[in-house]
């Protein structure tokens, strides 16, 4: 899996004709000018006197004395609205990078100018390089079929950082999660159906301090992940739809200070099942797989940055919710690993059932770990997608509210340009899954779209929490534990266009920038 290499450029000399590293010059900046070096000032200039587009659109202009004779001014925006951000300079980057791989280039420098000197953008520098990383990927069935080298040209990205603020190695690292996130989510359902996707995180973490077990038994399914083998049951007639368990660990050397315990949903090809998507609604259902993507990436980044003092333990839920004789139906009562009897309200809410059994499992083994913290993450709900747009949501329980531990992930998201909104838990989504007969202990949703019901993406935390026993571990319980819902429905994603455009991994950056930074 190869993306460009990050590479520090210390000297303006760099940026030259006479230089050979690079061959294209990328200024990304809200006006077109570069006083620090007179040559792209000058240019810039000049081409203004001739071309009104530039200090207002993204322009490639020849210029002899730069680098590749290639100058691009990449525009930001002006940057003067309260709801500017670093994105800007990640998106301003990721528009110049793509005219200057279409003009030939395979290794670009980035300058990064007139930053608006506050805390919200130290990572102006860092954003353009991740964005044009992101809008230089293309999926792997198109990688492999026209070939890397020629549709991925670009070979490095030089980041003109003469102080030496950026750290290109968890720069690096952050970037390989996010490859191998958008690979996982991205790809098609048959190549990464549960076993081809944990063929996948087996090679990927290959020779890693990344520990991987693949659980495949199904009569252990049937014990310890009754409700995740009951969304498998349609699957098991085709043997390479067969579920997967992807079990994933990390831990560094010397003390634990933090354990992260994270489950990622999987579903690699979502019909609805009984309650069958209609009205062309299963296009892009390849990409239910996003949540567990995202996880598998965020613990590629721990092996590539290899933090100190953290354990992160993951399963990743890998499961297709098919259509068939067998298919699992509302109003199934199925006793959870926690114990709890789970009423079935609607097939099509798949994901928290493929989940809850393993957040059982970390329930269980958290209160024997250093400073656990629990999570979920998954494609869950339109109504996340309707509610917060193009962001991700996140949903505590009492614990983590406690420990401000969403405001710190969304802090760090702004940072890093991977933006949350916080989501409360309230008393009216315990009551959309309360029991209705002492026949069982919890429901696990209403029987209509999440996107039409109200609190659509808030109550499946309730039902997690409940179903998995977590809600025992509350505020004023013996052994509190903190535990997040994260839900990528609206982030997943670019442009939320689920079957069509490119995954963008979310939400690696914001965790990676909360715990390993």
């Amino acid at each position: 899996m190869a993306y460009p290499t990050p590479v520090r450029i210390e000297s303006s000399n760099d940026l030259s004709n006479n230089s050979s590293r690079f061959d294209a010059v990328i200024l990304v900046s809200p006006k077109a000018q570069l006083e620090s070096y007179a040559p792209i000032d000058n240019a810039l200039k000049n081409a203004q006197k001739v071309d009104r587009r530039i200090g207002n659109d993204h322009v490639l202009i020849h210029c002899s004395e730069i680098a590749g004779g290639r100058l691009i001014h990449a525009f930001t925006g002006n940057l003067d609205k309260d709801y500017d951000d670093v994105r800007n300079f990640g998106d301003a980057a990721k528009a110049g990078l793509q005219i200057a791989k279409n003009a030939g280039a395979i290794n670009p420098a980035i300058i990064v100018d007139q930053v608006p000197q506050t805390n919200d953008y130290q990572h102006a520098l860092e954003l353009a390089y991740l964005g044009s990383c992101q809008g230089l990927w293309q999926p792997l069935e198109a990688r492999q079929a026209l070939g890397e080298e020629e549709i991925e040209s670009v070979k490095t990205i030089g980041l003109f950082d003469p102080d030496s603020k950026v750290d290109l190695q968890y720069l690096s690292a952050a970037e390989a999660g996010r490859r191998l996130g958008r690979d996982l989510c991205g790809t098609e359902p048959e190549r990464m159906a549960p076993i081809g996707f944990a063929n996948y995180c087996v090679e990927a973490f290959s020779g890693s301090e990344v520990k991987v077990n693949v659980i495949d038994d199904r009569e252990r399914f049937a014990k310890d992940f009754p409700l995740f083998d009951a969304v498998a049951r349609a699957s098991y007639s085709v043997e390479r739809h067969h579920p997967r368990i992807i079990e994933l660990e990390y831990q560094s050397d010397g003390p634990i200070e933090k354990t992260l315990m994270i489950v990622g949903k999987a579903v690699t090809y979502d019909t609805g099942g009984a309650d069958l998507k209609t009205g062309g609604h299963m296009a892009g259902m390849s990409r239910d797989k996003g949540g567990g993507a995202a996880v598998a990436g965020f613990m590629k980044t721990l092996a590539e940055f290899k933090p100190k003092g953290i354990k992160v333990v993951a399963k990743i839920a890998a499961v297709r919710n098919s259509i068939g004789t067998d298919a699992y139906v509302a109003d199934e009562i199925i006793t959870g690993h926690s114990g709890k009897r789970v009423r079935i309200g609607n097939t099509d809410a798949e994901g928290r059932l493929a989940m809850v059994d393993s957040l059982s499992h970390f329930r269980a083994q958290a209160v024997n770990e250093v400073n656990p913290q629990l999570f979920t993450v998954a494609t869950l709900t339109g109504h996340a997608l309707l509610s917060v747009g193009p962001y991700t949501a996140l949903v505590e329980n009492g614990p983590a509210r406690q420990a401000n531990l969403s405001d710190h992930i969304a802090q760090s998201g702004d940072l890093w340009g991977d933006g949350c909104d916080i989501s409360r838990s309230r008393r009216e989504d315990w009551d959309i899954i309360r029991p209705r007969t002492k026949a069982d202990d919890v429901l696990s949703s209403n029987n209509g779209p999440s996107a039409t019901t109200k609190r659509g993406h808030q109550f499946p935390m309730a039902f997690l929490s409940l179903a998995s026993g977590l809600d025992n571990h509350g505020n004023n319980s013996e052994k509190p534990v903190p535990y997040v819902h994260v839900d990528i429905a609206g982030s997943g994603v670019e442009s939320g266009d689920w079957q069509h455009d490119k995954p963008t991994a979310a939400p690696i950056l914001a965790l990676a920038g909360t715990y390993l930074r």
